[in-house]
């Protein structure tokens, strides 16, 4: 397992990836043992550069996500739907996946997205377009959202 640290103008954020994908991504720290400082994962850190500059990126990177329960991998493929700057409800996701009653369910397996932004689970809103939770906090959530739709208005 390899582990790379992510400085820039958002903050610091930290790559866990291994032989298979991208185990886990975000702002939170690592605290496992197993992991092994590494220099880069080829060009993820120009990538999200260009992300938080506001460049629609193709995630391409495999990711290694955890065994998980059908239901959450069904929501982490939705969210994966969700088009750049666009937003969806929990209540809506949910429909997607099949289960119209289990919204609180998408909140939950949203919160276990190990790798946000690339499965993007900031573009989950509340039913009302209220901003909740989110791993990496509201102001987060804000900010992210802010800057897809500032770029899908600029390139009309």
């Amino acid at each position: 397992m390899f582990i790379q640290t992510i400085k820039n103008d958002w903050g610091e954020w930290t790559l866990l990836w291994n032989d298979d994908g991208i185990v886990q991504f975000g702002m939170e720290k690592w605290q496992g043992k197993e992991a092994v400082q590494a220099k880069e994962l080829a060009g993820f850190a120009e990538r999200l550069s260009d992300y938080l500059q506001g460049k629609p990126v193709q995630w391409t990177y495999p990711l290694a996500l955890p065994k998980t329960t059908p239901f959450r991998r069904d929501v982490w493929r939705a969210l994966q739907q969700i088009p750049y700057g666009q937003t969806k409800s929990y209540q809506q996701v949910a429909e997607l996946c099949g289960s119209p009653r289990a919204a609180r369910a998408v909140g939950q397996a949203c919160s276990k997205n190990p790798v946000m932004i690339l499965l993007p689970c900031h573009r989950v809103i509340g039913a009302d377009g209220s901003m909740t939770g989110f791993g990496g906090g509201i102001s987060l959530k804000e900010k992210l959202l802010a800057l897809e739709r500032k770029r899908c208005q600029t390139a009309r």
